[in-house]
C-alpha cells in the first residue's frame, strides 16, 4: 500500500513554531517517522511540504493513480481553501486529514475545516502521534472498510458496520471507543480491533458519539450510545439484533457496561427503555465504577466532566450513569485488563467484577500479564485472544 503524507503552510516551522502548542518535533523528523509508520504497518509513504495552496493542489493532482491514501494537515489553509476540499474530491483517493494541536479547543476560527467534508476522517489533538493514527486508518480503510451509517442527525451520530463472510443473520458486537470521553480519541481508534473480531464471525457496529468537546457528556453522550445500540433493531442489513453484545475499551467499556445495563434505569432516565437489550458486555479495561475513578483522579477530571458534577453534589446523575451503581446488569460480563496498565488500574476492574458477582452477575474477569492499556485494542498484542475469547465466552454463558 502506499501512502501520501501531505503537510501544508507553516508545517515546514515544525520545532521552532509555538512548541508548547505544535511540540518539538521538526519536520524532518516527522517525515521519517511517518516512514517508519508506515513501515510498520506494511504500507510505503511519501512525504511533501509546501507553504503554496497552488503546490499542494498540483502535488493532489499527481497523486492520482500513484497512492492508495493521502494523510494531509492543511494548515490554515483547512480553514478558507474550497480550492484544497475540491482537489481531494476530484482525486478520489481516500484521505484523512490531521491536525497535531486540539483545534475544537483554541481560537474559534480554527474549529472549522472546509476541507474534513471530502475526507474520510479526521484526527486532531493526538500531537505528532496524530499521523501515526491517520496511517493506520487508511491501512485499515484499504483492509475492510465498513459501511458508514446514521444512527441521528449531525457527523458524531454515526456507526460503522462491518459483515463477516456468509448469508445471516450475523450476531453484532457495538464496539465503543474510549479516550475518557473527550473530542480528540474518535471511533478510528477501534479500527483494528472491529476488523479482527469481524474477521471471527462478528458482525461489528463501530459507533461515534458525542464527545466532551464537541457537545457530548451528560446526558447527550448516554442518548448518542443508546440510540447508536438501538439503531440495530432497524438496520437494513444481515444481522441478528436479539444477539447484540457491547463491548468498550476505557472510557467506552464504561459505556458499554451502562449500556448492558439501560433495561435497569427508571422510567424516564435518558436512555430507559430499550429497543434492543444487549445479551452481554465486555469491558476492556473499563472505566467500570465512576465514583472509584473520581476519586483517583483518572483522565485529569475526566469523569466530573462527563457528569458535570462530583459524587457528593450530584449523586442523582451517577446512581443512572456508573454501572457500578446499576448492579445488577442481568447479563453475562467479561472483562479484559492489562496488569500493567498505567491508565485505568487493574483494581477498577477488580472492585467492579467482585461487585457484580455479588450482586448476581456472572462475571468473567481476565487480568493479562505484561500488557497495557493500548495493547487490548491491538489484534497483533499478545492480549488480542483473552478479548476474542472473553466475548465467546460472555455469549455462551447467555446461551
Amino acid at each position: 500500500m502506499r501512502i501520501a503524507v501531505v503537510n501544508g503552510p507553516n508545517l515546514n516551522l515544525l520545532g521552532v513554531r509555538d512548541p508548547d502548542i505544535y511540540g518539538a518535533t521538526t519536520l524532518r523528523e516527522l517525515d521519517n517517522l511517518a516512514v517508519r509508520w508506515g513501515r510498520e504497518l506494511g504500507a510505503d509513504v511519501g512525504t511533501f511540504q509546501s507553504n503554496h495552496e497552488g503546490d499542494l493542489i498540483d502535488h493532489l493532482h499527481s497523486l492520482h493513480g500513484r497512492v492508495d491514501g493521502i494523510v494531509i494537515n492543511p494548515g490554515a489553509l483547512t480553514h478558507y481553501s474550497y480550492a484544497l476540499h475540491d482537489a481531494i474530491e476530484a482525486v478520489g483517493i481516500p484521505t484523512v486529514e490531521v491536525h497535531i494541536s486540539n483545534i475544537h479547543a483554541r481560537e474559534r476560527w480554527r474549529r472549522l475545516s472546509v476541507v474534513a467534508p471530502a475526507c474520510d476522517h479526521t484526527i486532531f489533538g493526538r500531537g505528532i502521534d496524530g499521523y501515526r493514527w491517520a496511517i493506520r486508518r487508511l491501512v485499515n480503510l484499504a483492509a475492510g472498510g465498513g459501511r458508514v451509517v446514521p444512527y441521528g442527525d449531525g457527523p458524531d451520530r454515526i456507526g460503522e458496520l462491518r459483515l463477516p463472510d456468509g448469508p445471516g443473520p450475523h450476531r453484532v458486537a457495538v464496539v465503543i471507543h474510549g479516550g475518557f470521553w473527550r473530542d480528540p480519541w474518535t471511533r478510528d481508534t477501534m479500527d483494528a480491533a472491529a476488523l479482527a473480531l469481524t474477521g471471527t464471525g462478528w458482525a461489528t457496529w463501530n459507533i461515534e458519539y458525542h464527545r466532551i468537546g464537541e457537545g457530548g457528556g451528560w446526558p447527550v453522550t448516554f442518548l448518542d450510545v443508546a440510540a447508536a445500540v438501538d439503531r440495530l433493531a432497524t438496520l437494513d442489513a444481515p444481522i441478528d439484533p436479539t444477539q447484540v453484545v457491547v463491548v468498550g475499551h476505557s472510557a467506552g467499556g464504561h459505556l458499554a457496561l451502562w449500556a448492558a445495563a439501560r433495561h435497569r434505569l427508571p422510567a424516564g432516565v435518558p436512555g430507559a427503555d430499550p429497543a434492543v437489550r444487549p445479551v452481554a458486555a465486555v469491558g476492556l479495561a473499563p472505566v467500570a465504577d465512576l465514583t472509584m475513578a473520581h476519586r483517583l483522579g483518572l483522565g485529569d477530571g475526566a469523569v466530573e466532566d462527563l457528569l458535570r458534577r462530583t459524587p457528593e453534589t450530584g449523586r442523582d446523575r451517577y446512581d443512572v450513569a456508573d454501572p457500578a451503581r446499576l448492579l445488577p446488569l442481568g447479563v453475562p460480563v467479561g472483562i479484559v485488563h492489562g496488569a500493567d496498565d498505567d491508565v485505568v488500574p487493574v483494581s477498577v476492574s477488580a472492585a467492579f467484577a467482585e461487585a457484580a458477582t455479588a450482586a448476581g452477575d456472572a462475571v468473567d474477569l481476565i487480568v493479562v500479564d505484561a500488557v497495557g492499556h493500548m495493547d487490548l485494542i491491538e489484534p497483533s498484542s499478545g492480549a488480542w485472544p483473552s478479548v476474542v475469547r472473553s466475548l465467546d465466552l460472555s455469549l455462551r454463558r447467555r446461551a
